[in-house]
């Protein structure tokens, strides 16, 4: 197996057990327009449009990330006003198990509206370092809740929130990558939702994926800091 290019200190919940593990990530990859619904996906790819983002070749589509773009902090560094976040769950395999997550396809926009595949590169992808093993909520799958948080005028507002039951399944999903092989030692983020008032950016921004079922969450948040740009 080739050396981990990301590394972090992980937290893996599995059943009522909660183990501390290092975790070697080597290959990164961003699903896009990954709804079941056909409407929404539309919505979704309306709101790029009008960013200028071209429709996508295929839906689902897959884009190769760099891994060194992963990172676990609590803040990022960006060029210029033009980026923002969306929460999508995240599915990695370690130790021949999938586990699931949270996470945030942080990407600059303006880059966007002429390659979406450059405009992946250009952000760090942040994820929480904390993930449930995929067995303890397959069967309520479809009742798991992502939410997402901006800062506006100095208060928190909700940026999207709704259902992963708007996006493929994590076997429907996987069953168009690869074959259906998800690699040990691959990380995926599952797709996004629409938002609530337009594409923007933020100062900040909250993630979280909620099981109802187990009553938990997932959640991490991070700073965007604003690099100038000098021409």
């Amino acid at each position: 197996m080739k050396p981990p290019i990301f590394s972090f200190p992980a937290v893996l919940h599995s059943g009522v057990e909660a183990t501390h593990s290092e975790v070697g990530i080597q290959n990164a990859v961003v699903a896009g327009w990954t709804g079941r619904d056909v409407a929404a996906v539309e919505k979704h790819i309306a709101e790029l449009e009008e960013l200028g983002v071209k429709r996508p070749a295929s839906t689902p589509i897959f884009y190769r990330v760099a891994a060194t773009r992963l990172t676990t902090q609590e803040a990022v560094e960006v060029s210029g006003e033009d980026s923002s976040g969306e929460v999508e769950f995240v599915l990695m395999k370690v130790g021949g198990r999938i586990w699931v997550g949270v996470g945030s396809d942080h990407t600059d926009r303006k880059v966007e509206t002429y390659s979406v595949t450059v405009s992946k590169q250009m952000c760090d992808k942040p994820i929480s370092p904390e993930f449930w093993a995929y067995e303890d909520v397959a069967p309520h799958w479809d009742a798991l809740v992502l939410r997402s948080y901006i800062v506006e005028s100095g208060k928190r507002a909700v940026y999207q929130e709704g259902p992963v039951a708007g996006m493929l399944p994590p076997d429907g999903l996987l069953s168009r990558w690869n074959g259906g092989d998800l690699e040990d030692g691959t990380l995926m983020f599952g797709g996004t939702l629409a938002v609530h008032g337009g594409i923007r950016p933020s100062s900040r921004f909250e993630i979280e994926i909620e099981d109802p079922v187990r009553q938990r969450k997932i959640s991490h948040s991070y700073d965007i800091i604003t690099l100038p740009v000098a021409g």
